[in-house]
């Protein structure tokens, strides 16, 4: 199944960087395409032509211009996958009313095959053979996670951000470090391979997080003590603030 971008920004590089294939794809004259062709492998091509060429065409546009795309590509398109946010699957089924379409909320660490995908669930009669078979081409990239369709925009808050939250954690802590003497590198290294490890240990404990604290918190202990300063640093409270934040967009 040929993958087509239409659109070649950051979330479409990274997916297409973690299925390692040549591509096809386009863009609105960044040049980004023809950079992304030339790493992979591949073509830098009109919308049109991408459409009619690939199995499934992946829309990494702008939201604001599925009317737009779709007037170029609704009649070539064999399958159409959404990354778009806030774009529903009866948005894009009055899009591409003669199309299979379905709907992705993916994150960027789809890159390197540790990616987590929210998967609409689909809310019409959808071929089941196709379905799987999308599916599995993502599944490629890491954890698909099938949510109902009114749950994306949280879904996308929970995961598609966590790049870049875990990077602000990491800063902070690695600079918390580096004022108490830990050369800068030595830092880095502890807090990203300490996260890291951790992230693996909590998959071990099946994702209880209550279960992890407890292993690794002995009473009175430095553990416990700095648990208690993030507690009074209002650490849930600017996690909670963060997720209202982005839904709400």
């Amino acid at each position: 199944m040929q993958v087509g971008f239409i659109g070649s920004g950051n979330m479409a590089a990274a997916l297409a960087r973690g299925w390692g294939e040549p591509v096809l794809c386009s863009d609105s004259g960044s040049g980004r395409a023809q950079a992304l062709a030339a790493e992979l492998g591949g073509e830098a091509l009109p919308n049109r032509e991408v459409a009619e060429r690939a199995g499934l065409v992946i829309l990494a546009h702008k939201p604001a211009q599925l009317d737009t795309v779709a007037a170029e590509i609704a009649g070539a398109a064999k399958v159409v996958v959404s990354i778009l946010a806030g774009v529903t699957q009866a948005d894009l089924r009055a899009a591409y009313p003669d199309t299979p379409v379905f709907c992705v909320e993916p994150n960027t660490p789809a890159e390197v095959g540790r990616g987590v995908l929210a998967f609409a669930a689909p809310d019409a009669p959808v071929d089941a053979e196709l379905y799987a078979a999308v599916r599995d081409r993502f599944a490629r990239l890491g954890v698909v996670i099938e949510v109902p369709e009114r749950l994306m925009g949280v879904a996308g808050a929970a995961m598609g951000v966590a790049p870049a939250y875990w990077a602000l954690i990491v800063e902070a802590w690695v600079d918390a470090g580096v004022r108490h003497g830990l050369p800068v590198a030595t830092a880095q290294t502890l807090v990203r391979e300490g996260m890291a490890g951790s992230a693996e240990l909590l998959r071990h404990y099946d994702g209880d997080t209550l279960a992890l604290r407890r292993a690794v918190t002995s009473p009175g202990g430095s553990t416990a003590r700095g648990l208690a300063a993030l507690e009074r640093g209002g650490v849930r409270a600017a996690l909670a603030q963060a997720m209202d934040a982005v839904v709400g967009d």
